[in-house]
């Protein structure tokens, strides 16, 4: 594994794009977010293929100090799926649910795949190109509720936002239970965005695309009075705009199509998809309403509209940008914040891809910097364009391609 040259790619003009290289302000605009539980700079840097971390002083339940981290390693779960897009679990649940987008929830369960889904709603589901189920996402009091809810492309290609309940078997949902919270009419195929995910003030975000075509096509981006191009936030209970939105469900806005945001604390972290040049990775407070995170004017940290001498004043820029070309990216895909067990060495490192790179990255954000940044790639392997990450009840980190579920497990 190669160490990573921090803020190269931040820094650097991109030859031939004919976009000009923002520049960047000597504190990032998400250094004033809240930072939940800062990571110690002693676990964060990369590691080189010569060197090895030192034992960890974190030991298991029975007390065994752990062998010192010689890298990472996937580990497969499940594979033969119909293209899988999420992977999630409700609080303290050793189940798995794992998303296909052609309208199913699957259910892993004690080393298996349940024969029959915990959810079917292929028949309302519209699975073609960036379209079908594409987010999920547990009440936070599921438990006792067994309710959650699913983000879809309806059979028309539109978006809608609905809830269920599970059934009196918990491992199968009651699909007569479903209830259409939200909808959106979508005026191109493409830019979906899509994740679901409850923040840490207890309301649902939804990530919406900026309506799709190339360019802004529809002019979504900087408006803060559509649903397009947006992070929303819904109170459940009743459903509505949460309080507090600056513009009725628009809680930010400026993206283009945000393929998986995942909260950390009181941070947020957005995966970013770029038009043509610059991919990007967003961070910055979750509690902090109303943040413009710059499309079109900006693409990655580089001006797109217009091409040069762009004004990126009360913009929340990336902390990280990634250009095409680099490891074949094409395609940015957002992750999570490890807070695992069973890799203690890399607690709150970031991990991240690309559709199209499959390669497997991680940084940790101090709360001013990018710092810690590696490249796990030659530990893992190619296992081919990685459609999403999710995380299960513990914390671990894991990985879905185009038919596969992966864990990511550290070698020892």
């Amino acid at each position: 594994m190669r160490r990573l040259i921090i803020l190269s790619l931040l820094l650097a003009s991109c030859s031939g794009s004919g976009q000009e290289a923002i520049t960047i302000p000597s504190t990032p605009p998400a250094a004033t977010s809240t930072v939940a539980d800062p990571v110690p700079t002693t676990t964060t840097s990369a590691i080189s293929p010569s060197t090895t971390l030192e034992p960890s002083t974190t030991t298991t339940a029975t007390t065994i100090p752990l062998e010192p981290l010689q890298g990472l390693a996937y580990e497969e779960v499940v594979s033969g799926l119909a293209f899988p897009v999420f992977v999630d679990a409700p609080s303290d649940d050793s189940r798995l649910f794992i998303v296909t987008k052609d309208g199913r929830i699957w259910l892993w369960k004690d080393g298996s795949l349940l024969v029959e889904p915990f959810l079917d709603i292929a028949d309302q589901v519209r699975n073609e190109g960036e379209q079908g189920l594409l987010g999920l996402a547990f009440d936070p009091a599921f438990a006792d509720n067994g309710r959650f809810f699913v983000h879809y492309s309806d059979n028309s290609g539109d978006t809608v936002l609905s809830s269920y309940v599970a059934s009196a078997d918990p491992d199968r949902a009651d699909p007569e239970s479903g209830q259409i919270l939200f909808e959106a009419d979508q005026p191109a195929s493409n830019h979906n965005g899509g994740m679901l995910a409850f923040g840490p003030d207890g309301y649902l975000y939804l990530a919406l695309g900026d309506g799709g075509r190339a360019n802004d096509a529809f002019g979504h981006g900087q408006r803060s009075d559509t649903v397009y191009g947006a992070l929303l936030r819904f109170a459940t209970d009743p459903f509505g705009p949460a309080p507090g939105n600056p513009f009725d469900e628009v809680w930010a806005y400026g993206l283009r199509n945000p393929w998986r945001f995942s909260f950390d604390g009181d941070l947020i972290y957005i995966g970013d998809v770029g038009q043509g040049s610059f991919e990007e990775i967003n961070v910055a407070s979750a509690g902090e309403p109303g943040l413009n995170y710059g499309w079109p004017i900006s693409e990655g940290l580089h001006c797109f509209a217009p091409s040069s001498g762009c004004d990126v004043e009360g913009i929340t820029l990336p902390v990280i940008e990634v250009a095409h070309g680099d490891g074949g990216t094409c395609s940015i895909t957002g992750g999570y914040v490890y807070r695992g067990s069973e890799i203690p060495e890399l607690e709150g490192h970031y991990f991240y891809s690309d559709y199209c790179g499959g390669w497997l990255r991680s940084f940790v954000w101090d709360g001013a910097a990018v710092i810690g940044e590696s490249d796990w790639t030659d530990d893992v392997g190619a296992i081919g364009r990685i459609t999403s990450f999710g995380t299960d009840a513990y914390g671990e980190i894991y990985v879905t391609t185009g038919d596969t579920v992966y864990r990511i497990t550290p070698v020892r």
